[in-house]
């Protein structure tokens, strides 16, 4: 197969943004599996106006071009946090990124590729981990397993090619896989869990108790220093800024469902959380990636009560004093058993998705599988040494 020469230049005005936005929807148009995000959240997460990643990052994208038409994109960047982190976490000093990566064919994908690593070099980087799009904390990894079925909310997918084009492009390992674990709710979970969480509930020291929606700073603030010192140690960590915490903040506010999001405690102290989400890209795939002129009305009255709707635990954390403890997992089932009572009792849940979980998290594989799960999506984070 005879191919024209492919141009990538450097996205540099609206209307090169416009493009580089646009190519993924038709790109994915003909995949029933794609969830299309909706557009305004797309352009917020590359807008350094509005995304506070973009304070302590620097970014580029790129726009692929045959005979004058748009074939391919992809960004690279680099995270200053991610610079300051231990190399043996997997990122650490000369790590850059590239991600958000959709292309006709592979030899565009090899070229986008290729310049985004040209690009990475430029800027003094000696290592790639990708892809990562744009932060650890947003959507990592190269979806390899799980092409079958919609991604549950904030999870990404990408064509089954694209594995095989970023394999052959040419250096790349694969650094991490993270796994999702999908089960049943609407059942109750096997006896063994059933007797932990019921000794939980006889232990003065343990309440287990819902967000206080009333004070939602003060609890996400909880929250995220829980994350900070749970997740600290584990590979890809970047600390969230204050800015940040903030920002994701308010963006969850409104996802979160009061009966759906714990906050364990220990004699009165915050150690642990689970954060549990209403399955929005259930509603969002018929959007084709518009809110207006009607969506936008149609998404928050779903959001106010959403029936049916199945979830996706996309967060959890136990202080790190506390992991690998008898203690932390009985914390972990109380929450997720609450969670899962209250999914089934006031939203006719059927299903639920836990993670990403880390291959090598033992404590997490070993809860998943405690509870009847199964690995339903695996994704690849790849490295090459620049």
């Amino acid at each position: 197969m005879s191919y024209d020469k492919i141009d990538i230049t450097p996205v540099t005005g609206k209307r090169d943004l416009n493009e580089f936005v646009d190519l993924a929807y038709r790109l994915n148009e003909a995949d029933q599996n794609w969830v299309p995000p909706l557009r305004a959240e797309v352009m917020e997460l590359l807008n350094p106006a509005k995304n506070p990643f973009h304070e302590h990052a620097r970014m580029q994208l790129f726009l692929a071009r045959r005979g004058g038409k748009t074939v391919g994109r992809i960004s690279a960047h680099i995270d200053e946090l991610q610079l300051k982190q231990p190399p043996e976490q997997g990122m650490g000093p000369g790590t850059g990124n590239w991600g958000l990566l959709e292309a006709e064919d592979a030899q565009t994908a090899h070229a986008l590729i290729a310049r985004a690593e040209d690009w990475l070099r430029e800027q003094g980087m000696t290592q790639v981990v990708a892809p990562v799009s744009l932060s650890i904390w947003e959507e990592p990894g190269l979806l390899v397993h799980g092409h079958d079925h919609p991604p549950m909310v904030m999870m990404g997918h990408n064509s089954p090619e694209y594995e095989g084009w970023v394999e052959t492009a040419g250096g790349y390992d694969v650094a991490k896989r993270l796994f999702t674990y999908e089960l049943r709710v609407d059942k109750s979970f096997p006896d063994l869990v059933n007797r932990i969480v019921a000794s939980g509930e006889k232990n003065k020291r343990i309440n287990v108790r819902t967000v206080d929606f009333k004070h939602f700073e003060r609890e996400a603030a909880i929250i995220i220093d829980i994350l900070n010192d749970a997740w600290s140690t584990n590979w890809g960590f970047v600390p969230f800024t204050e800015n940040e915490k903030a920002y994701g903040a308010k963006k969850l506010k409104q996802l979160i469902l009061p009966g759906a999001n714990m906050i364990a405690e220990l004699d009165g102290e915050p150690v642990a959380f689970m954060i549990a989400l209403p399955d929005a890209n259930a509603k969002i795939a018929k959007m084709k990636g518009r809110l207006f002129p009607f969506n936008w009305i149609r998404l928050l009255w779903w959001l106010r009560n959403p029936q049916p709707a199945d979830f996706r635990v996309p967060l959890m954390g136990v202080k790190k004093r506390l992991q690998n403890s008898r203690l932390a997992s009985q914390l972990a089932f109380m929450m997720i058993e609450y969670i899962r009572r209250y999914a089934v009792s006031d939203h006719n849940a059927k299903r639920a998705e836990v993670g990403w979980v880390l291959e090598d998290n033992q404590g997490m594989v070993a809860i998943a599988k405690a509870i009847d799960s199964h690995m339903n999506r695996e994704y690849r984070i790849y490295r090459k040494q620049l």
